[in-house]
Protein backbone atom coordinates (compact mmCIF):
# COMPACT_ATOMS: atom_id res chain seq x y z
CA UNK A 1 0.00 0.00 0.00
CA UNK A 2 0.87 3.20 -0.69
CA UNK A 3 2.01 5.92 2.06
CA UNK A 4 -0.77 7.45 3.47
CA UNK A 5 0.39 10.81 2.76
CA UNK A 6 -0.29 10.60 -0.79
CA UNK A 7 -2.05 7.66 -1.19
CA UNK A 8 -5.53 7.03 -2.25
CA UNK A 9 -7.78 5.01 -0.09
CA UNK A 10 -9.02 1.82 -1.32
CA UNK A 11 -12.87 2.15 -2.39
CA UNK A 12 -13.20 5.60 -2.49
CA UNK A 13 -14.22 7.55 -5.73
CA UNK A 14 -15.57 10.94 -6.25
CA UNK A 15 -19.12 11.01 -8.11
CA UNK A 16 -21.76 13.27 -8.91
CA UNK A 17 -24.91 13.01 -6.70
CA UNK A 18 -26.80 12.69 -9.87
CA UNK A 19 -30.00 13.06 -7.02
CA UNK A 20 -28.97 16.21 -5.88
CA UNK A 21 -27.98 17.62 -9.23
CA UNK A 22 -30.96 16.16 -10.57
CA UNK A 23 -33.31 17.81 -7.59
CA UNK A 24 -32.41 20.79 -8.38
CA UNK A 25 -32.86 21.23 -11.83
CA UNK A 26 -36.27 19.77 -11.49
CA UNK A 27 -37.08 22.32 -8.82
CA UNK A 28 -35.80 25.06 -10.69
CA UNK A 29 -37.36 24.18 -14.35
CA UNK A 30 -41.04 23.08 -12.55
CA UNK A 31 -40.89 26.53 -10.88
CA UNK A 32 -39.97 28.79 -14.11
CA UNK A 33 -42.00 26.40 -16.33
CA UNK A 34 -45.40 27.02 -14.47
CA UNK A 35 -44.27 30.66 -14.69
CA UNK A 36 -44.07 30.48 -18.69
CA UNK A 37 -47.44 28.56 -18.51
CA UNK A 38 -48.88 31.77 -16.64
CA UNK A 39 -47.55 33.93 -19.54
CA UNK A 40 -45.09 35.21 -17.65
CA UNK A 41 -41.19 36.65 -18.10
CA UNK A 42 -38.19 35.45 -16.97
CA UNK A 43 -36.98 38.78 -16.96
CA UNK A 44 -39.49 40.13 -14.26
CA UNK A 45 -37.27 37.78 -11.78
CA UNK A 46 -34.17 38.90 -12.58
CA UNK A 47 -33.13 41.49 -9.83
CA UNK A 48 -29.76 42.09 -8.98
CA UNK A 49 -31.18 44.16 -5.97
CA UNK A 50 -33.41 41.81 -4.55
CA UNK A 51 -30.45 39.10 -5.07
CA UNK A 52 -27.84 41.42 -3.12
CA UNK A 53 -31.08 41.69 0.05
CA UNK A 54 -31.43 37.93 0.29
CA UNK A 55 -28.18 36.63 0.08
CA UNK A 56 -26.37 39.07 1.50
CA UNK A 57 -28.91 39.46 4.56
CA UNK A 58 -29.07 35.55 5.11
CA UNK A 59 -25.18 35.15 5.00
CA UNK A 60 -24.55 37.97 7.72
CA UNK A 61 -27.29 36.48 9.91
CA UNK A 62 -25.29 33.05 9.30
CA UNK A 63 -22.12 34.71 10.55
CA UNK A 64 -23.78 36.35 13.50
CA UNK A 65 -25.38 32.43 14.68
CA UNK A 66 -22.51 30.51 13.30
CA UNK A 67 -18.53 30.27 14.99
CA UNK A 68 -16.12 31.25 12.05
CA UNK A 69 -14.78 27.97 12.09
CA UNK A 70 -17.81 25.98 11.83
CA UNK A 71 -18.78 28.61 8.87
CA UNK A 72 -15.48 27.88 7.04
CA UNK A 73 -16.11 24.18 7.10
CA UNK A 74 -19.49 24.14 6.11
CA UNK A 75 -18.34 26.36 2.82
CA UNK A 76 -15.83 24.02 2.12
CA UNK A 77 -17.82 21.33 2.76
CA UNK A 78 -20.76 22.13 0.70
CA UNK A 79 -19.55 20.04 -2.38
CA UNK A 80 -20.32 17.08 -0.48
CA UNK A 81 -23.84 17.97 -1.68
CA UNK A 82 -23.43 17.54 -5.32
CA UNK A 83 -20.53 15.21 -5.30
CA UNK A 84 -20.60 11.60 -3.00
CA UNK A 85 -17.18 10.99 -1.87
CA UNK A 86 -17.90 7.82 0.42
CA UNK A 87 -15.92 4.97 0.81
CA UNK A 88 -17.22 1.78 -0.44
CA UNK A 89 -18.71 -0.66 2.41
CA UNK A 90 -17.28 -3.56 0.21
CA UNK A 91 -13.46 -2.34 -0.30
CA UNK A 92 -13.64 -1.65 3.63
CA UNK A 93 -14.81 -5.06 4.44
CA UNK A 94 -12.00 -6.59 2.56
CA UNK A 95 -9.22 -4.24 3.55
CA UNK A 96 -9.83 -5.49 6.95
CA UNK A 97 -10.42 -9.26 5.86
CA UNK A 98 -6.66 -8.72 4.61
CA UNK A 99 -5.48 -7.36 7.72
CA UNK A 100 -6.94 -10.13 9.90
CA UNK A 101 -5.61 -12.76 7.54
CA UNK A 102 -2.39 -11.56 8.00
CA UNK A 103 -2.90 -10.78 11.84
CA UNK A 104 -4.12 -14.75 12.22
CA UNK A 105 -0.94 -15.80 10.41
CA UNK A 106 1.89 -13.72 11.34
CA UNK A 107 0.31 -12.08 14.96
CA UNK A 108 -1.26 -8.49 15.55
CA UNK A 109 2.17 -6.85 16.07
CA UNK A 110 3.43 -7.79 12.10
CA UNK A 111 0.23 -5.07 11.22
CA UNK A 112 3.01 -2.14 12.56
CA UNK A 113 4.36 -1.46 9.51
CA UNK A 114 1.32 -2.38 7.56
CA UNK A 115 -1.19 0.03 10.05
CA UNK A 116 1.71 2.91 9.35
CA UNK A 117 0.44 3.14 5.68
CA UNK A 118 -3.02 3.00 6.14
CA UNK A 119 -4.79 5.70 3.92
CA UNK A 120 -8.03 5.91 6.68
CA UNK A 121 -6.70 8.05 9.30
CA UNK A 122 -9.78 6.47 11.67
CA UNK A 123 -8.30 2.80 10.46
CA UNK A 124 -4.66 3.72 11.14
CA UNK A 125 -5.46 5.11 14.47
CA UNK A 126 -7.47 1.65 15.21
CA UNK A 127 -4.97 -0.44 13.74
CA UNK A 128 -2.19 1.11 15.70
CA UNK A 129 -4.31 0.99 19.23
CA UNK A 130 -4.69 -2.71 18.21
CA UNK A 131 -0.94 -3.36 17.65
CA UNK A 132 0.27 -1.50 20.64
CA UNK A 133 -1.85 -4.01 23.01
CA UNK A 134 -4.64 -1.63 24.05
CA UNK A 135 -7.31 -3.57 25.92
CA UNK A 136 -11.09 -3.71 23.29
CA UNK A 137 -12.67 -1.74 25.80
CA UNK A 138 -10.05 1.39 25.67
CA UNK A 139 -9.90 0.79 21.83
CA UNK A 140 -13.51 1.20 21.42
CA UNK A 141 -13.84 3.82 24.01
CA UNK A 142 -11.13 6.15 22.22
CA UNK A 143 -12.49 5.31 18.48
CA UNK A 144 -16.12 5.87 19.62
CA UNK A 145 -15.37 9.61 20.64
CA UNK A 146 -13.63 9.97 17.27
CA UNK A 147 -16.90 8.87 15.85
CA UNK A 148 -19.16 11.45 18.08
CA UNK A 149 -17.04 14.00 17.34
CA UNK A 150 -17.32 13.35 13.61
CA UNK A 151 -20.80 13.01 13.96
CA UNK A 152 -21.07 16.37 15.97
CA UNK A 153 -18.85 18.52 13.24
CA UNK A 154 -20.97 16.73 10.77
CA UNK A 155 -24.39 18.32 12.27
CA UNK A 156 -22.73 22.08 13.11
CA UNK A 157 -22.04 22.12 9.11
CA UNK A 158 -26.05 21.31 8.82
CA UNK A 159 -26.92 23.93 11.04
CA UNK A 160 -25.83 25.92 8.92
CA UNK A 161 -27.54 25.47 6.11
CA UNK A 162 -30.40 24.55 8.12
CA UNK A 163 -30.30 28.41 9.38
CA UNK A 164 -29.14 29.95 6.14
CA UNK A 165 -32.92 28.52 5.32
CA UNK A 166 -34.83 29.89 8.27
CA UNK A 167 -33.04 33.41 7.59
CA UNK A 168 -33.87 33.19 3.93
CA UNK A 169 -37.43 33.50 3.86
CA UNK A 170 -37.19 36.09 6.44
CA UNK A 171 -34.69 38.36 4.57
CA UNK A 172 -36.73 38.22 1.02
CA UNK A 173 -40.00 39.86 3.36
CA UNK A 174 -37.82 42.82 4.36
CA UNK A 175 -36.28 42.97 1.10
CA UNK A 176 -40.15 43.12 -0.32
CA UNK A 177 -41.20 45.69 2.44
CA UNK A 178 -37.79 47.78 1.18
CA UNK A 179 -39.80 47.62 -2.10
CA UNK A 180 -42.95 48.87 -1.28
CA UNK A 181 -41.36 51.31 0.81
CA UNK A 182 -40.43 52.93 -2.57
CA UNK A 183 -43.19 52.06 -4.51
CA UNK A 184 -45.27 54.22 -2.09
CA UNK A 185 -43.14 57.26 -2.39
CA UNK A 186 -44.18 57.14 -6.26
CA UNK A 187 -48.04 56.81 -5.97
CA UNK A 188 -48.46 59.73 -9.07
CA UNK A 189 -47.84 57.31 -11.27
CA UNK A 190 -50.04 54.44 -11.28
CA UNK A 191 -48.33 52.03 -14.07
CA UNK A 192 -45.62 51.92 -12.25
CA UNK A 193 -46.72 51.24 -8.92
CA UNK A 194 -48.30 48.33 -10.57
CA UNK A 195 -44.85 47.14 -11.75
CA UNK A 196 -43.27 48.33 -8.71
CA UNK A 197 -45.24 46.55 -6.19
CA UNK A 198 -44.76 43.13 -8.58
CA UNK A 199 -41.09 44.24 -8.45
CA UNK A 200 -40.88 44.03 -4.95
CA UNK A 201 -42.16 40.76 -3.96
CA UNK A 202 -39.01 38.91 -6.50
CA UNK A 203 -37.22 39.41 -3.36
CA UNK A 204 -39.66 37.19 -1.09
CA UNK A 205 -39.66 34.41 -3.97
CA UNK A 206 -35.79 34.60 -3.91
CA UNK A 207 -35.85 34.25 -0.40
CA UNK A 208 -38.74 31.48 -0.27
CA UNK A 209 -36.96 29.55 -3.18
CA UNK A 210 -32.87 29.47 -1.98
CA UNK A 211 -34.05 28.15 1.34
CA UNK A 212 -36.58 25.41 -0.12
CA UNK A 213 -34.16 24.48 -3.12
CA UNK A 214 -31.07 24.49 -1.90
CA UNK A 215 -30.22 25.71 2.15
CA UNK A 216 -33.06 23.21 3.87
CA UNK A 217 -32.09 20.46 1.11
CA UNK A 218 -28.43 21.15 1.25
CA UNK A 219 -28.55 20.67 5.28
CA UNK A 220 -30.40 17.23 4.77
CA UNK A 221 -28.07 15.81 2.44
CA UNK A 222 -24.60 17.16 4.60
CA UNK A 223 -26.80 14.90 7.19
CA UNK A 224 -26.65 12.03 5.07
CA UNK A 225 -23.60 12.21 4.48
CA UNK A 226 -22.54 12.18 8.06
CA UNK A 227 -24.48 9.18 8.58
CA UNK A 228 -22.89 7.15 5.78
CA UNK A 229 -19.52 8.17 7.17
CA UNK A 230 -20.04 7.44 10.61
CA UNK A 231 -21.36 4.12 9.72
CA UNK A 232 -18.41 3.30 7.48
CA UNK A 233 -15.98 4.06 10.81
CA UNK A 234 -18.19 1.66 12.94
CA UNK A 235 -17.67 -1.08 10.23
CA UNK A 236 -13.92 -0.21 10.66
CA UNK A 237 -13.76 -0.13 14.32
CA UNK A 238 -15.56 -3.59 14.77
CA UNK A 239 -13.47 -5.32 12.14
CA UNK A 240 -10.24 -4.25 14.26
CA UNK A 241 -11.92 -5.54 17.75
CA UNK A 242 -12.71 -8.38 16.09
CA UNK A 243 -9.14 -8.92 14.71
CA UNK A 244 -7.69 -8.08 18.43
CA UNK A 245 -10.22 -10.50 19.64
CA UNK A 246 -8.49 -13.27 16.98
CA UNK A 247 -11.51 -14.03 15.27
CA UNK A 248 -11.20 -16.08 11.93
CA UNK A 249 -11.23 -14.10 8.69
CA UNK A 250 -14.39 -16.01 7.55
CA UNK A 251 -16.48 -14.75 10.77
CA UNK A 252 -15.41 -11.66 10.49
CA UNK A 253 -16.78 -11.36 6.99
CA UNK A 254 -20.15 -13.00 8.12
CA UNK A 255 -20.10 -10.24 11.44
CA UNK A 256 -19.48 -7.28 8.54
CA UNK A 257 -21.55 -8.40 6.50
CA UNK A 258 -24.56 -7.16 8.35
CA UNK A 259 -23.77 -3.15 7.46
CA UNK A 260 -24.02 -4.74 3.89
CA UNK A 261 -27.34 -5.91 4.56
CA UNK A 262 -28.20 -3.14 6.41
CA UNK A 263 -27.51 -0.49 3.55
CA UNK A 264 -29.34 -2.79 1.38
CA UNK A 265 -32.45 -3.06 3.47
CA UNK A 266 -32.43 0.62 3.82
CA UNK A 267 -32.16 1.23 0.00
CA UNK A 268 -35.03 -1.35 -0.11
CA UNK A 269 -37.42 0.19 2.27
CA UNK A 270 -36.44 3.90 0.68
CA UNK A 271 -37.53 1.88 -2.65
CA UNK A 272 -40.34 0.78 -1.13
CA UNK A 273 -41.74 4.17 0.45
CA UNK A 274 -41.69 5.67 -3.29
CA UNK A 275 -43.66 2.97 -4.86
CA UNK A 276 -46.20 3.43 -2.57
CA UNK A 277 -46.61 7.44 -2.82
CA UNK A 278 -46.50 6.50 -6.38
CA UNK A 279 -49.50 4.45 -6.29
CA UNK A 280 -47.48 1.49 -7.51
CA UNK A 281 -47.49 -1.95 -5.96
CA UNK A 282 -44.03 -3.56 -4.29
CA UNK A 283 -43.54 -6.97 -3.74
CA UNK A 284 -43.10 -8.91 -0.97
CA UNK A 285 -39.23 -9.50 -1.45
CA UNK A 286 -39.02 -5.35 -2.04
Amino acid sequence: MADSKGAKRKGVSTKPDLASLLGLVVGIGGILGGMLLEKGELRHLYQVSAGMIVLGGTFGAVMVTTPMNVLVRAIKHVMLVFFDTAQSPVAAIEEIIEYATQARKQGIVSLEQVAANVADPFLRKALNLAVDGIEMSQIRSIMELDLSLVEHEGEAEAKVYEAAGGYAPTIGIIGAVIGLIHVMQNLADIEAVGKGIAGAFVATIYGVATANLFFLPAAAKLKSRTQASVQIRELMLEGVLSIVEGLNPKLIRTKLDAYLQGAQSAGKKAAAAKGSAAGQPVSAEG
